[in-house]
Protein backbone atom coordinates (compact mmCIF):
# COMPACT_ATOMS: atom_id res chain seq x y z
CA UNK A 1 0.00 0.00 0.00
CA UNK A 2 2.63 2.50 1.07
CA UNK A 3 4.31 1.76 -2.29
CA UNK A 4 1.50 2.68 -4.01
CA UNK A 5 0.64 5.87 -2.15
CA UNK A 6 4.85 6.64 -2.97
CA UNK A 7 4.58 5.86 -6.85
CA UNK A 8 0.98 7.85 -7.34
CA UNK A 9 2.71 10.58 -5.41
CA UNK A 10 5.67 10.64 -7.64
CA UNK A 11 2.97 10.50 -10.63
CA UNK A 12 1.29 13.86 -9.32
CA UNK A 13 4.43 15.28 -8.42
CA UNK A 14 5.89 15.26 -12.02
CA UNK A 15 2.86 15.48 -13.81
CA UNK A 16 2.49 19.00 -12.28
CA UNK A 17 5.95 19.75 -12.64
CA UNK A 18 5.57 19.19 -16.32
CA UNK A 19 2.51 21.05 -16.82
CA UNK A 20 4.41 24.03 -14.69
CA UNK A 21 7.40 23.80 -17.56
CA UNK A 22 5.17 23.76 -20.68
CA UNK A 23 3.08 26.76 -19.10
CA UNK A 24 -0.03 25.31 -21.26
CA UNK A 25 -1.56 25.94 -17.52
CA UNK A 26 -1.16 29.08 -15.39
CA UNK A 27 0.86 27.47 -12.39
CA UNK A 28 -1.56 28.44 -9.57
CA UNK A 29 -4.00 25.69 -10.92
CA UNK A 30 -1.27 23.30 -11.73
CA UNK A 31 -0.74 23.87 -7.76
CA UNK A 32 -3.65 23.49 -6.43
CA UNK A 33 -4.95 20.39 -8.67
CA UNK A 34 -1.83 18.84 -7.58
CA UNK A 35 -2.20 19.05 -4.30
CA UNK A 36 -5.80 18.53 -4.28
CA UNK A 37 -5.29 15.06 -6.21
CA UNK A 38 -2.99 14.33 -3.36
CA UNK A 39 -5.06 14.58 -0.68
CA UNK A 40 -8.26 12.59 -2.94
CA UNK A 41 -6.23 9.76 -3.64
CA UNK A 42 -5.16 9.64 0.08
CA UNK A 43 -1.68 10.02 -0.02
CA UNK A 44 -2.24 12.67 2.55
CA UNK A 45 -5.39 13.67 4.51
CA UNK A 46 -6.54 17.30 4.70
CA UNK A 47 -5.26 18.15 8.28
CA UNK A 48 -1.55 17.10 7.30
CA UNK A 49 -1.68 18.73 3.98
CA UNK A 50 -2.16 21.60 5.96
CA UNK A 51 -0.01 21.23 7.99
CA UNK A 52 3.21 20.97 5.17
CA UNK A 53 1.70 24.53 4.15
CA UNK A 54 4.19 27.13 5.84
CA UNK A 55 1.70 29.67 7.17
CA UNK A 56 5.18 31.49 7.94
CA UNK A 57 6.13 32.32 4.42
CA UNK A 58 2.49 33.21 3.39
CA UNK A 59 2.23 35.35 6.23
CA UNK A 60 4.89 37.10 5.49
CA UNK A 61 4.03 37.38 1.79
CA UNK A 62 0.93 38.59 2.33
CA UNK A 63 1.88 41.41 5.14
CA UNK A 64 4.67 42.77 3.20
CA UNK A 65 2.38 43.02 0.33
CA UNK A 66 0.13 45.23 2.17
CA UNK A 67 2.61 47.65 3.79
CA UNK A 68 4.51 47.69 0.38
CA UNK A 69 0.85 48.42 -1.51
CA UNK A 70 -0.20 51.49 0.50
CA UNK A 71 3.58 52.67 0.45
CA UNK A 72 3.48 53.23 -3.09
CA UNK A 73 0.43 55.19 -3.10
CA UNK A 74 2.78 57.76 -1.88
CA UNK A 75 4.83 58.58 -4.78
CA UNK A 76 7.82 57.00 -3.04
CA UNK A 77 9.28 54.32 -5.70
CA UNK A 78 9.16 56.47 -8.33
CA UNK A 79 10.98 58.89 -6.14
CA UNK A 80 13.59 55.90 -5.17
CA UNK A 81 13.64 55.11 -9.55
CA UNK A 82 14.54 58.67 -10.27
CA UNK A 83 17.28 59.22 -7.56
CA UNK A 84 18.68 55.83 -8.57
CA UNK A 85 18.87 56.82 -12.41
CA UNK A 86 20.12 60.27 -11.85
CA UNK A 87 23.12 58.76 -9.66
CA UNK A 88 24.35 56.62 -12.26
CA UNK A 89 23.22 59.20 -15.41
CA UNK A 90 20.19 56.76 -16.64
CA UNK A 91 23.14 54.34 -17.72
CA UNK A 92 20.99 51.34 -18.44
CA UNK A 93 23.86 49.01 -17.18
CA UNK A 94 24.54 50.92 -14.57
CA UNK A 95 21.39 50.92 -13.54
CA UNK A 96 20.95 47.45 -13.64
CA UNK A 97 24.39 46.88 -11.18
CA UNK A 98 22.92 49.43 -9.10
CA UNK A 99 19.67 47.72 -8.36
CA UNK A 100 20.35 44.36 -7.88
CA UNK A 101 23.32 45.66 -5.44
CA UNK A 102 20.44 47.46 -3.53
CA UNK A 103 18.18 43.78 -4.06
CA UNK A 104 21.02 41.92 -2.69
CA UNK A 105 21.99 43.92 0.21
CA UNK A 106 18.13 44.57 1.38
CA UNK A 107 17.99 40.47 1.21
CA UNK A 108 21.12 39.95 3.53
CA UNK A 109 19.99 42.32 6.17
CA UNK A 110 15.83 41.68 5.61
CA UNK A 111 14.82 38.35 3.73
CA UNK A 112 14.68 38.08 0.08
CA UNK A 113 11.11 38.40 -0.81
CA UNK A 114 10.39 41.47 1.15
CA UNK A 115 13.14 43.07 -0.87
CA UNK A 116 11.69 42.05 -4.30
CA UNK A 117 8.40 43.48 -3.53
CA UNK A 118 10.23 46.90 -2.57
CA UNK A 119 12.84 46.90 -5.81
CA UNK A 120 10.28 45.39 -8.31
CA UNK A 121 8.16 48.33 -8.54
CA UNK A 122 10.78 50.56 -9.00
CA UNK A 123 12.27 48.56 -11.46
CA UNK A 124 9.16 48.59 -13.64
CA UNK A 125 8.88 52.45 -13.41
CA UNK A 126 12.02 53.32 -14.17
CA UNK A 127 12.35 50.79 -17.29
CA UNK A 128 9.49 52.47 -18.43
CA UNK A 129 10.82 55.51 -18.19
CA UNK A 130 13.75 54.60 -20.59
CA UNK A 131 12.16 52.58 -22.47
CA UNK A 132 14.26 49.39 -22.15
CA UNK A 133 13.15 45.50 -21.41
CA UNK A 134 12.41 45.37 -18.04
CA UNK A 135 13.58 41.41 -18.52
CA UNK A 136 17.45 41.30 -17.49
CA UNK A 137 16.31 43.66 -14.78
CA UNK A 138 13.80 41.51 -12.56
CA UNK A 139 16.43 38.10 -13.75
CA UNK A 140 19.37 39.88 -11.98
CA UNK A 141 17.01 40.96 -9.14
CA UNK A 142 16.09 37.42 -8.87
CA UNK A 143 19.58 36.14 -8.41
CA UNK A 144 21.07 39.09 -6.75
CA UNK A 145 18.10 38.38 -3.97
CA UNK A 146 19.28 34.85 -3.43
CA UNK A 147 22.71 35.64 -3.50
CA UNK A 148 21.98 38.10 -0.88
CA UNK A 149 19.77 35.93 1.10
CA UNK A 150 22.84 33.05 1.72
CA UNK A 151 24.94 35.51 3.19
CA UNK A 152 23.17 36.43 6.53
CA UNK A 153 21.07 34.16 8.80
CA UNK A 154 17.73 35.82 8.51
CA UNK A 155 18.00 36.42 4.79
CA UNK A 156 16.60 33.19 3.54
CA UNK A 157 14.31 30.39 5.53
CA UNK A 158 17.03 27.75 5.12
CA UNK A 159 19.15 29.93 7.12
CA UNK A 160 17.22 30.52 9.70
CA UNK A 161 16.43 26.57 10.08
CA UNK A 162 20.18 26.06 10.11
CA UNK A 163 20.94 28.04 12.80
CA UNK A 164 18.06 27.24 14.75
CA UNK A 165 19.12 23.14 14.55
CA UNK A 166 22.53 24.05 14.98
CA UNK A 167 23.22 26.70 17.59
CA UNK A 168 24.82 29.20 14.89
CA UNK A 169 23.96 32.99 15.57
CA UNK A 170 24.11 35.85 13.27
CA UNK A 171 28.04 36.58 12.76
CA UNK A 172 28.70 32.99 12.67
CA UNK A 173 26.51 33.34 9.21
CA UNK A 174 28.52 36.27 8.62
CA UNK A 175 31.77 34.96 9.29
CA UNK A 176 31.61 32.16 7.25
CA UNK A 177 29.09 32.46 4.40
CA UNK A 178 29.12 36.93 3.61
CA UNK A 179 32.10 37.24 2.02
CA UNK A 180 31.73 33.90 -0.70
CA UNK A 181 28.41 35.66 -1.19
CA UNK A 182 29.93 39.25 -2.05
CA UNK A 183 31.93 37.13 -4.30
CA UNK A 184 29.95 35.42 -6.20
CA UNK A 185 27.25 38.58 -6.46
CA UNK A 186 30.44 40.10 -8.31
CA UNK A 187 31.19 37.50 -10.59
CA UNK A 188 27.07 37.01 -11.92
CA UNK A 189 26.93 40.61 -12.39
CA UNK A 190 29.84 40.62 -14.89
CA UNK A 191 28.42 37.31 -16.30
CA UNK A 192 25.14 39.40 -16.77
CA UNK A 193 26.28 42.60 -17.95
CA UNK A 194 28.64 40.40 -20.36
CA UNK A 195 25.01 38.68 -21.33
CA UNK A 196 22.64 41.56 -22.14
CA UNK A 197 24.97 44.34 -22.54
CA UNK A 198 24.59 44.43 -26.35
CA UNK A 199 20.58 44.57 -25.76
CA UNK A 200 20.25 47.73 -22.99
CA UNK A 201 20.41 50.70 -24.95
CA UNK A 202 18.42 53.96 -24.33
CA UNK A 203 17.59 57.09 -25.85
CA UNK A 204 19.69 60.34 -25.06
CA UNK A 205 16.85 62.19 -24.86
CA UNK A 206 15.17 59.78 -22.72
CA UNK A 207 18.46 60.01 -20.74
CA UNK A 208 18.03 63.68 -20.18
CA UNK A 209 14.41 63.64 -19.60
CA UNK A 210 15.12 61.53 -16.53
CA UNK A 211 18.10 63.94 -15.59
CA UNK A 212 15.69 66.74 -15.79
CA UNK A 213 12.74 65.24 -13.20
CA UNK A 214 12.16 66.28 -10.12
CA UNK A 215 12.81 63.50 -8.28
CA UNK A 216 11.28 65.09 -4.93
CA UNK A 217 8.11 66.06 -7.41
CA UNK A 218 6.83 62.36 -7.01
CA UNK A 219 6.22 62.57 -3.82
CA UNK A 220 2.47 62.84 -3.48
CA UNK A 221 1.56 62.71 -0.08
CA UNK A 222 3.85 63.56 2.70
CA UNK A 223 1.25 62.76 5.38
CA UNK A 224 1.02 59.17 4.09
CA UNK A 225 4.53 58.80 3.27
CA UNK A 226 5.85 59.59 6.96
CA UNK A 227 3.23 56.92 8.50
CA UNK A 228 4.64 54.05 6.14
CA UNK A 229 8.47 55.43 6.67
CA UNK A 230 7.42 55.31 10.49
CA UNK A 231 5.87 51.55 10.19
CA UNK A 232 8.67 50.28 7.71
CA UNK A 233 11.35 51.67 10.26
CA UNK A 234 9.34 49.70 13.18
CA UNK A 235 8.88 45.95 10.92
CA UNK A 236 12.49 46.30 9.75
CA UNK A 237 13.58 47.03 13.71
CA UNK A 238 11.75 44.40 14.82
CA UNK A 239 13.02 41.69 11.72
CA UNK A 240 16.15 42.32 13.17
CA UNK A 241 15.47 41.51 16.36
CA UNK A 242 12.40 38.47 15.75
CA UNK A 243 14.59 35.58 16.86
CA UNK A 244 15.86 37.10 20.46
CA UNK A 245 11.68 38.70 20.81
CA UNK A 246 10.58 35.13 19.81
CA UNK A 247 9.07 36.07 17.18
CA UNK A 248 7.90 34.78 13.82
CA UNK A 249 8.81 36.58 10.45
CA UNK A 250 5.35 36.58 9.82
CA UNK A 251 3.91 37.71 12.82
CA UNK A 252 6.16 41.00 12.29
CA UNK A 253 4.97 41.71 9.01
CA UNK A 254 1.48 40.90 9.95
CA UNK A 255 1.93 43.53 12.53
CA UNK A 256 3.41 45.75 10.84
CA UNK A 257 0.63 45.79 8.18
CA UNK A 258 -2.57 45.51 10.36
CA UNK A 259 -1.10 49.17 12.18
CA UNK A 260 -0.27 50.73 8.93
CA UNK A 261 -3.82 49.76 8.00
CA UNK A 262 -5.04 51.02 11.33
CA UNK A 263 -3.39 54.40 10.93
CA UNK A 264 -4.31 55.05 7.55
CA UNK A 265 -7.19 53.69 5.83
CA UNK A 266 -9.31 53.26 9.07
CA UNK A 267 -11.54 55.47 7.52
CA UNK A 268 -11.06 54.92 4.08
CA UNK A 269 -12.75 51.35 3.10
CA UNK A 270 -11.90 52.25 -0.62
CA UNK A 271 -8.05 51.99 0.51
CA UNK A 272 -8.65 48.84 2.24
CA UNK A 273 -10.31 47.19 -1.06
CA UNK A 274 -7.51 48.96 -2.88
CA UNK A 275 -5.16 47.47 -1.11
CA UNK A 276 -6.37 44.05 -0.78
CA UNK A 277 -6.84 44.10 -4.42
CA UNK A 278 -3.04 44.27 -5.21
CA UNK A 279 -2.06 41.18 -2.80
CA UNK A 280 -0.78 39.12 -5.60
CA UNK A 281 -3.14 36.18 -4.47
CA UNK A 282 -1.84 33.48 -7.51
CA UNK A 283 1.53 33.64 -6.15
CA UNK A 284 0.11 32.99 -2.30
CA UNK A 285 -2.34 29.89 -3.39
CA UNK A 286 0.71 28.55 -5.54
CA UNK A 287 2.65 28.60 -2.46
CA UNK A 288 -0.07 26.65 -0.85
CA UNK A 289 -0.35 24.22 -3.44
CA UNK A 290 3.48 23.45 -3.77
CA UNK A 291 3.52 23.13 -0.21
CA UNK A 292 1.14 20.60 0.03
CA UNK A 293 2.93 18.59 -3.45
CA UNK A 294 6.55 18.60 -1.51
CA UNK A 295 4.18 17.66 1.50
CA UNK A 296 3.17 14.37 0.05
CA UNK A 297 6.97 13.31 -1.25
CA UNK A 298 7.85 13.94 2.70
CA UNK A 299 4.69 11.86 4.37
CA UNK A 300 5.89 9.07 1.37
CA UNK A 301 9.29 8.95 2.41
CA UNK A 302 10.80 9.96 -1.11
CA UNK A 303 13.00 12.73 0.15
CA UNK A 304 14.16 11.10 3.01
CA UNK A 305 15.35 8.11 0.54
CA UNK A 306 16.80 10.06 -1.90
CA UNK A 307 18.46 12.11 0.73
CA UNK A 308 19.59 9.01 2.32
CA UNK A 309 20.92 6.80 -0.36
CA UNK A 310 23.39 9.91 -2.07
CA UNK A 311 24.94 10.01 1.30
CA UNK A 312 25.27 6.19 1.47
CA UNK A 313 27.25 6.68 -1.76
CA UNK A 314 30.12 8.58 0.32
CA UNK A 315 30.59 5.83 2.72
CA UNK A 316 31.72 8.58 5.49
CA UNK A 317 34.71 10.22 3.66
CA UNK A 318 34.27 13.97 4.96
CA UNK A 319 35.20 15.99 2.00
CA UNK A 320 32.91 13.80 -0.44
CA UNK A 321 29.82 14.22 1.96
CA UNK A 322 29.88 17.97 1.90
CA UNK A 323 30.60 18.21 -1.79
CA UNK A 324 27.84 16.05 -2.04
CA UNK A 325 25.33 17.84 0.10
CA UNK A 326 26.25 21.07 -1.63
CA UNK A 327 25.14 20.09 -5.33
CA UNK A 328 22.15 17.30 -4.17
CA UNK A 329 20.75 20.00 -1.84
CA UNK A 330 21.40 22.87 -5.02
CA UNK A 331 19.80 20.48 -7.38
CA UNK A 332 17.39 19.73 -5.44
CA UNK A 333 16.18 23.15 -4.45
CA UNK A 334 15.74 24.44 -7.94
CA UNK A 335 13.19 21.79 -8.66
CA UNK A 336 11.54 21.12 -5.14
CA UNK A 337 11.00 23.92 -2.24
CA UNK A 338 14.24 24.27 -0.34
CA UNK A 339 12.39 24.84 3.14
CA UNK A 340 11.33 21.11 3.71
CA UNK A 341 14.28 19.46 1.78
CA UNK A 342 16.41 21.45 4.33
CA UNK A 343 14.18 20.29 7.14
CA UNK A 344 14.78 16.57 5.70
CA UNK A 345 18.47 16.84 6.01
CA UNK A 346 19.22 18.46 8.82
CA UNK A 347 18.57 15.43 11.30
CA UNK A 348 20.60 13.24 8.45
CA UNK A 349 23.40 15.53 8.88
CA UNK A 350 23.15 15.06 12.81
CA UNK A 351 22.86 11.28 12.11
CA UNK A 352 26.00 11.30 10.48
CA UNK A 353 27.79 12.81 13.71
CA UNK A 354 26.75 10.04 15.66
CA UNK A 355 27.56 7.63 12.91
CA UNK A 356 31.42 8.71 13.04
CA UNK A 357 31.96 11.91 11.30
CA UNK A 358 34.23 14.23 13.62
CA UNK A 359 33.70 17.55 11.98
CA UNK A 360 30.11 18.86 10.65
CA UNK A 361 30.62 21.81 9.70
CA UNK A 362 31.49 20.98 6.20
CA UNK A 363 28.53 19.58 6.23
CA UNK A 364 26.41 22.27 7.73
CA UNK A 365 27.90 25.35 5.16
CA UNK A 366 27.45 23.47 2.13
CA UNK A 367 23.71 22.81 2.77
CA UNK A 368 23.45 26.43 3.73
CA UNK A 369 24.57 27.49 0.00
CA UNK A 370 23.53 24.40 -2.01
CA UNK A 371 20.01 25.37 -0.67
CA UNK A 372 19.94 28.53 -0.98
CA UNK A 373 21.69 29.51 -4.27
CA UNK A 374 20.18 26.98 -5.65
CA UNK A 375 17.36 28.45 -5.51
CA UNK A 376 18.08 30.53 -8.62
CA UNK A 377 17.89 27.70 -10.65
CA UNK A 378 14.32 27.62 -11.73
CA UNK A 379 11.57 30.35 -11.71
CA UNK A 380 10.15 28.35 -8.47
CA UNK A 381 13.20 27.18 -6.84
CA UNK A 382 12.45 29.97 -4.21
CA UNK A 383 9.90 32.24 -2.78
CA UNK A 384 11.69 35.05 -4.05
CA UNK A 385 11.59 33.90 -7.70
CA UNK A 386 7.86 33.01 -7.72
CA UNK A 387 6.68 36.40 -6.27
CA UNK A 388 9.08 38.39 -8.88
CA UNK A 389 7.20 36.26 -11.92
CA UNK A 390 3.61 37.10 -10.24
CA UNK A 391 4.23 40.75 -9.98
CA UNK A 392 5.65 40.63 -13.85
CA UNK A 393 2.49 38.92 -15.05
CA UNK A 394 0.29 41.31 -13.49
CA UNK A 395 1.98 43.67 -15.20
CA UNK A 396 1.46 42.65 -18.38
CA UNK A 397 5.06 41.24 -18.49
CA UNK A 398 5.34 37.25 -17.50
CA UNK A 399 8.69 35.42 -17.42
CA UNK A 400 8.55 32.40 -18.96
CA UNK A 401 9.90 29.49 -17.13
CA UNK A 402 12.54 27.89 -20.11
CA UNK A 403 13.62 31.47 -20.91
CA UNK A 404 14.66 32.42 -17.21
CA UNK A 405 15.88 28.65 -16.97
CA UNK A 406 18.15 28.83 -19.78
CA UNK A 407 19.59 32.12 -18.13
CA UNK A 408 19.90 31.27 -14.30
CA UNK A 409 20.40 27.39 -14.35
CA UNK A 410 24.19 28.02 -15.84
CA UNK A 411 24.96 30.74 -13.46
CA UNK A 412 23.61 28.62 -10.70
CA UNK A 413 25.88 26.50 -11.62
CA UNK A 414 28.36 28.45 -11.99
CA UNK A 415 27.98 29.82 -8.65
CA UNK A 416 27.82 26.01 -7.29
CA UNK A 417 31.29 25.72 -8.30
CA UNK A 418 32.30 28.84 -6.88
CA UNK A 419 31.35 27.51 -3.51
CA UNK A 420 32.24 24.07 -4.45
CA UNK A 421 35.93 25.36 -4.51
CA UNK A 422 35.50 27.64 -1.13
CA UNK A 423 34.06 24.77 0.97
CA UNK A 424 37.28 22.53 -0.40
CA UNK A 425 39.75 25.46 0.42
CA UNK A 426 38.24 26.61 3.75
CA UNK A 427 36.83 23.70 5.33
CA UNK A 428 38.56 20.47 3.36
Amino acid sequence: MMETATTVAIVIFVAAYALIISEKVHRTIVGLFGAMLMILFGILDQETAVHHVDFNTIGLLMGMMIIVNITSETGLFNFLAIWAAQKVKAQPIALLVVLSSITMVCSALLDNVTTVLLTVPITFSITSQLKVDVMPYLISQILASNIGGTATLIGDPPNIMIGSAVGLDFMDFVANLTLISVLIFVLVQIILIFLYKKGMHTQPELQEKIMRLPAGAQITDHTLLRKCLAVIALTITLFVLHGSLGLESATVALFGAGLLLLITATRDENMITKVLSKIEWPAIFFFGGLFILVGALVETGVIRMLAAEAIKVTNGNEDATAMLILWMSAIASAFIDNIPFVATLIPLIQDMGQMGLSDLTPMWWSLALGACLGGNGTLIGASANVVVASMAAQRGRPISFLSFMKVAFPVMIFTIIVSNVYVYLRYL
